[in-house]
């Protein structure tokens, strides 16, 4: 009986050895698919009408045979891809960007914000068991700035607001 255990567990440490080579690494890694599955099918290659409309090669920069997917899609419901693209601020927006910027802006804001949310949230140390399980502090450090939508809308409404859609969850 006892050789019957032993037989046993070996063969549960040799099972378990097994899965250690590759699986446990991609466990590890945070990926949870197979390398496989992060290989997209390219466009058929094509020549095309006027070769000084290839753009210019560049490191880690996109092909014409590479698939864009929502572009793709854009196009199959018969919109339009270029549409898609950063295209800068539109000529319906230039007023309301420039009234946002009328005493200027600061190039460093994103940098100052989160010097700024870093600073916050160290106030608020983490409890032991967060510090454990590795979770952040922000909704408990940004708790107390957080608008109560039901309180928000009655006041508006109090105020005379018309509103057009409630913006407070419904009730439960």
């Amino acid at each position: 009986m006892q050789a019957f255990v032993r037989g046993i567990a070996a063969a549960a440490v040799m099972g378990l050895s097994a899965c250690g080579s590759n699986q446990l690494m991609n466990i590890e890694t945070g990926q949870n698919s197979p390398d496989e599955f992060a290989i997209l099918p390219t466009r058929p290659l094509s020549m095309p009408p006027d070769l000084a409309l290839l753009p210019a090669p560049t490191p880690g920069g996109a092909n014409i045979t590479d698939p864009n997917p929502n572009a793709d899609a854009v196009a199959a419901l018969g919109g339009n891809p270029a549409r898609l693209s950063d295209q800068g601020i539109a000529a319906a927006d230039g007023a309301l960007v420039a009234h946002a910027a009328r005493r200027g802006t600061d190039p460093a804001i994103r940098q100052t914000l989160a010097e700024a949310d870093a600073e916050w949230r160290s106030r608020n140390k983490r409890r032991p068991l967060e510090a454990l399980f590795g979770t952040t502090v922000y909704q408990r450090a940004y708790r107390p700035m957080a608008l109560d939508s039901r309180t928000e809308q009655q006041r508006w409404q109090r105020a005379g607001a018309i509103t057009q859609t409630s913006p407070a969850p419904p009730e439960e």
